[in-house]
């Protein structure tokens, strides 16, 4: 196999990063439509809690990639094509995150929502990942070479982790935990399956990113990694404020 991929549709074709990250968008937002839960909030402050999704998720996923090499971005402050080059996955949950809470602040709306984008975030990511396999090793979401028989050569003789497929695999674990409990409907409190698949999601990154080559200039960890540290303190202390909150009802 020679990467990247291209994925041809008759005489076009179209670099696999685009076509799967356009088809993760795609589907993503059609889960949402399809899976939300039409009784927690109505369809007009649904889509504008899904613009401040995009909104934050793009800027967050901006800022996050120019802290993967500070001194890099240092240089090329004034270089546009190096600033709009790329983004990061964490950047753009955590920077969903905020985008969404000013949303809701801004309507007026004080009840959960994140439960209705665990799915659609699950199936996009999963996609884009595709993409970014198939796009080899320029985009540096491969891992480090390795002896495994899960090695995959990307091209340059190498067998590197392909820590893309290992992704999508612990995606589909989150989401079939998530069904179990949709189906179940043991959610122990409202935005209890966002912020279990955040958590999840974040541990994941933190650890599988010490096998990514990329700069680790923040006390031997990277970008990514000090971003999901943050994230999951902020989680385990709101995990830990909703646990006692249900105790004490339930006194």
């Amino acid at each position: 196999m020679d990467f990247p991929v291209y994925i041809h549709l008759g005489p076009v074709s179209i670099h696999p990063h685009l076509f799967f990250e356009t088809l993760a968008y795609f589907a993503g937002f059609r889960v949402y439509l399809h899976t939300r839960n039409k009784e927690r909030i109505p369809l007009d402050k649904a889509m504008w809690v899904v613009i401040g999704a995009i909104a934050g998720a793009a800027l967050g996923s901006k800022l996050l990639y120019w802290l993967e090499n500070p001194v890099e971005t240092l240089k090329n402050v004034t270089n546009l094509n190096y600033l709009m080059a790329g983004k990061t996955i964490v950047g753009g949950l955590l920077g969903g995150l905020i985008g969404v809470e000013t949303a809701k602040k801004l309507i007026g709306w004080k009840r959960s929502t994140g439960d209705d984008f665990v799915l659609p975030l699950i199936i996009g990511m999963s996609i884009g990942r595709i993409g970014c396999f198939f796009t080899g090793l320029s985009d540096h979401t491969h891992g480090t070479p390795t002896t495994w028989v899960t090695g995959v050569d990307f091209g340059d003789g190498v067998p590197r982790h392909p820590t893309q497929i290992y992704e999508i695999v612990y995606l589909w674990l989150i989401g079939f935990f998530v069904l179990y409990i949709r189906k179940k409907k043991t959610s122990p409190w409202e935005g209890f399956l966002f912020q279990f698949f955040m958590v999840s999601y974040l541990l994941f990154r933190f650890f599988i990113d010490f096998i990514k080559p990329t700069p680790h200039p923040y006390f031997g960890l990277n970008n990514i990694q000090l971003a999901a540290f943050v994230g999951l303190m902020y989680y385990l202390f709101l995990i830990r404020k909703k646990r006692r909150e249900k105790f004490q009802y339930a006194k």
